[in-house]
């Protein structure tokens, strides 16, 4: 079967977010026994039970705020305690804090940029001390199409995106002779809760913008993240892979 993960365990942050679950549910459909990380406990409990009735494989859960540094260090640890040694680690959490750039405040900023990013960096950090001891470890991180276009009302979300495209290509670059890849994937307009809550036309205003003319299903991200877990994307380190319907060709 191509791209098993049979056998290896996977730590996704924001677990129980729409993308999380998906990532997770496919991971397991793979094979890979996984942990899943959030501050919401009962929804991660309640993703963890729906995960393993549908696939039968073990789903660990690990509440945990990433906002608060002490707990992040700890959370990579955690998850090897109680799942084995991880293989996978899919840095996927990430906040908004969306308002336009002359009343954005440097608190805004450094919200954003502790969850999409600092927190990226100390479990990542966490993970390649391992990895690169076992000569063997996959790192995905979850950028935006928007770190690469901007949008306007996003300078802070934008700047964390791309700024975790940049430290992967780095990270991948000081790793690839341990066989640790790192690489990020850049979704568009994703059917989400964030999405879908918007209003009717600030939705057909996304749709505009894709030449599919539909969003991207949870899935859609799911499935590229197996790719890049598996066996099989053991040559394809420092890149992002785009998922948006055509909205940004790069």
């Amino acid at each position: 079967m191509l791209f098993s993960l049979d056998g290896y365990n996977a730590l996704i942050t924001g677990g129980s977010g729409a993308i999380g679950r998906a990532t997770a549910t496919a991971m397991a459909e793979q094979g890979a026994n996984v942990a899943i990380s959030g501050t919401r406990t009962d929804a991660l409990i309640r993703t963890a039970s729906e995960i393993e009735a549908k696939t039968g494989k073990r789903v660990v859960t690990i509440p945990c705020d990433l906002a608060i540094v002490e707990n992040t260090k700890e959370l990579f640890q955690k998850a090897e305690q109680q799942l084995g040694q991880i293989d996978i680690l899919i840095n996927n959490a990430g906040i908004d804090k969306d308002m336009l750039f002359m009343k954005m405040s440097v608190q805004d900023l450094a919200d954003v940029l502790d969850i999409n990013l600092k927190a990226a960096f100390i479990l990542s950090q966490a993970a390649v001390v391992a990895m690169a001891k076992r000569r063997y470890g996959r790192i995905i991180n979850m950028a935006s199409v928007v770190g690469y276009t901007g949008n306007a009302g996003q300078v802070n979300y934008c700047a964390s995106k791309a700024g975790l495209v940049g430290m992967s290509k780095a990270i991948a670059l000081e790793y690839a002779k341990r066989n640790v890849t790192v690489n990020c994937i850049a979704p568009g307009a994703v059917r989400t809760p964030m999405i879908t809550s918007l209003k009717q036309q600030a939705q057909d205003a996304f749709l505009q913008k894709i030449p599919m003319a539909k969003m991207a299903e949870p899935e859609d991200v799911a499935y590229a993240c197996c790719y890049l877990a598996s066996k099989e994307a053991a040559y394809v380190t420092g890149q992002t892979i785009h998922v948006n319907g055509g909205m940004f060709i790069a």
